[in-house]
């Protein structure tokens, strides 16, 4: 059975010698000192190796069943949901007022590694339900706040989202779910849902469903869009359950991964729901959800990279196979293990530096939410609205692909189900997909995002690289990464400048270099990551740290990825610049 560590060392280094949050002025990161996000992480790495790990398999090989309406989660998750629960967990960065920690987001972003590593398809349950209630706490009345959050920032109650319908995804005006106003000022919502993450489960005393429909007589397409809470059972005034409502799991979805997750079929019929947020402007409030999922994404397809590494590095330590073709390691033995090999090093290089720069770029990315919110800062929100595609995009693509890295590394073993990693591969690759798919984040980050504010937000992007190069290029040791850093974010300002001038011309130019330019992007912030890492390892090294073996691993991998991966800039931008003429060459009928 696979195995999982927390890799709490490395989260300690980001967040302290890197990010430095206890010294931000971010409100709330003067209280995250070494000791306390030590306690916070140990107790929470605990939770996941002890508890969430050895259910993973279970979860895949039994996944979920309905009987009789009622669909049943595998052996031992609803347990698991109570430890979880009792650790208070699911309300890490939530509001003390519902019952919540009130942490800065960047320390559930921590926690939610660990447990996305150990058990992706169960931590969606609380994953899910954190998302609804954030939608309803920057939408909801006081009153719908007061009725929901307490119970769902528990997880007493979990809480969903229903975009997709089968003849629509990504294209929401086009959406049949109707909701007719009632006379008390509810409406009656009909329709069905599909791909609902989480839609029905034996976990929760109640399941708060936030379901996209449009009111009856309102404006076509997406402007006539609503968002209503929709509650499996009603609410009474007191709070207390009340009448089974008008919503029904129709069937769980089969599915390549994620088993151990509930993916339903939901229909509605005549289900009682309640406005979130102003009639016609549901996109605006399922927004707030959907883009704290794309980040949460992210994380799932670096958790499943990070899991997969450490699987495929103990076996390359432990499988002899071969000989060192410059002498014999392991005399006492018939063969050497694999790692001895030039081609299993480079596999497992590849996975430590994107796994670990990763980890960076998540964590810087969640200091930016927690400054944006936390200190209203208009700058810092812009910013992460610009890397949200990137973020979910990227890490989705070089998760999955890490995790067929990892399976590689196993040989035939690593395509027999009882070693594991077919579970990675498979997990990871929904990731892609849902909240999305990469296709579309891509159009989002060069069609939307990249003339947000007039293109403020990238060009102050293209000002931090500038400014982190220029502040630290006389720091011995760190031309190896400011170097091929300045030479990424070259490539990347060409091809911004690309899309200015042709994409004007024809707007295919862009749209056919989008997904290469998100990759860029990608590329050239895990580059500024490995810049950042470089520094704090260097100092640390200067200083006289107690651990010289750790950073100068930590210098070692990110001079791998400065040298063997970020280059990739490169190609990506050559691709860009070729243009929208060999992709559309093609008649439709010669394809």
């Amino acid at each position: 059975m696979p195995s999982y560590t927390a890799p709490i060392k490395d989260m300690q280094f980001i967040l302290h010698d890197v990010l430095n949050i206890s010294g931000h002025d971010i409100t709330g990161y003067d209280e995250l000192d070494t000791d306390y996000t030590a306690a916070i992480l140990g107790e929470a790495g605990k939770m996941a190796t002890e508890v969430l790990t050895p259910l993973n398999v279970v979860g895949d090989t039994q996944g979920c069943r309905m009987e009789n309406g009622v669909v049943y989660t595998p052996d031992g998750f609803k347990e698991a949901f109570e430890q979880v629960k009792e650790g208070g967990w699911p309300g890490v960065d939530m509001p003390e007022e519902y019952g919540g920690m009130n942490l800065p987001y960047i320390m559930n972003t921590a926690v939610g590694e660990m447990f996305s590593s150990a058990n992706q398809a169960f931590t969606m349950y609380q994953g899910l339900t954190h998302g609804a209630a954030s939608a309803i706490l920057a939408h909801g009345s006081d009153e719908q706040k007061d009725t929901y959050l307490p119970k769902m920032v528990s997880c007493d109650w979990t809480g969903t989202m229903n975009l997709t319908e089968p003849h629509c995804g990504t294209d929401l005006g086009l959406m049949r779910t109707k909701a007719e106003l009632q006379d008390d000022g509810s409406y009656k919502i009909t329709g069905q849902k599909i791909f609902i993450s989480a839609g029905e489960h034996d976990m929760a005393d109640n399941i708060i469903h936030l379901v996209l429909g449009k009111i009856t007589g309102g404006p076509e397409g997406i402007k006539g869009v609503s968002l209503f809470i929709v509650p499996k059972f009603l609410v009474n005034e007191d709070g207390s359950l009340g009448a089974r409502n008008g919503v029904s799991c129709g069937k769980i979805e089969e599915k390549m991964g994620i088993h151990g997750n509930s993916t339903c079929v939901m229909n509605y019929d005549e289900a009682t729901g309640y406005l979130l947020g102003d009639a016609h402007k549901g996109m605006r409030a399922m927004f707030t959800m959907m883009n704290e999922a794309r980040l949460g994404v992210g994380m799932q397809g670096l958790a499943q990279a990070e899991v997969a590494f450490q699987n495929a590095l103990e076996y390359a330590k432990d499988r002899l196979q071969g000989r060192d073709v410059t002498g014999v390691k392991n005399p006492d033995g018939p063969a050497d293990p694999l790692i001895v090999h030039p081609d299993i090093r480079r596999n497992l290089m590849e996975q430590k530096s994107f796994a670990e720069g990763g980890r960076a770029f998540l964590l810087w990315g969640s200091a930016l939410i927690d400054r944006a919110h936390r200190n209203s800062d208009k700058d810092a929100d812009g910013l992460i609205s610009l890397l949200t595609p990137v973020i979910k995009g990227f890490l989705t693509d070089k998760g999955y692909d890490m995790t067929v890295q990892a399976q590689q590394i196993y040989g035939g073993h690593g395509y027999i189900e009882e070693w594991g990693m077919s579970q990675f591969t498979r997990d990871a690759r929904i990731a892609m997909i849902y909240e999305g798919a990469n296709g579309v984040q891509a159009l989002d980050l060069v069609g939307r995002k990249l003339a947000q504010d007039g293109g403020k937000h990238v060009m102050a992007f293209f000002d931090l690289v500038k400014t982190f190069c220029k502040e630290n290029a006389d720091i011995e040791g760190m031309d190896e990464f400011i170097a091929p850093l300045k030479a990424a974010s070259k490539d990347l300002q060409a091809a911004g400048m690309y899309f200015m001038q042709e994409g004007m011309k024809n707007p295919n130019n862009a749209l056919s270099g989008s997904y290469d330019f998100m990759h860029l992007f990608g590329h050239t912030c895990l580059g500024l990551m490995w810049g950042m890492m470089a520094k704090a390892s260097l100092k640390a090294l200067a200083d006289g740290t107690s651990d010289p073996d750790f950073h100068n691993t930590k210098l070692a991998t990110g001079r791998f990825y400065m040298q063997r991966t970020l280059p990739m800039t490169a190609t990506h931008l050559a691709r860009i610049q070729s243009g929208a003429d060999p992709v559309m060459a093609l008649d439709v009928a010669n394809f």
